[in-house]
């Protein structure tokens, strides 16, 4: 019977203990997703900037090292 009671007054019993681990779950899936979203927001700004460089400055940026022909 001490058994018992032990366990319900635990500090964290297996339902509050599956809850935080759905939260956890959750909470580490919302930070990849702004990881990702952070990553794409970086490149489509990086592409943009370039889209809107200069021929000079993309020749400065590159080089003179024309490779298709």
């Amino acid at each position: 019977m001490a058994k018992k009671e032990d366990q319900d007054n635990s500090l964290f019993n297996d339902e509050v203990l599956a809850k935080l681990k759905d939260t956890k779950k959750a909470l580490q899936a919302e930070e990849q997703q702004r990881r990702e979203d952070e990553e794409a927001k970086r490149l489509f700004e990086k592409k943009q900037r370039e889209k809107n460089m200069s021929f000079a400055e993309l020749l400065e940026k590159h080089g003179d090292q024309g490779g298709k022909y």
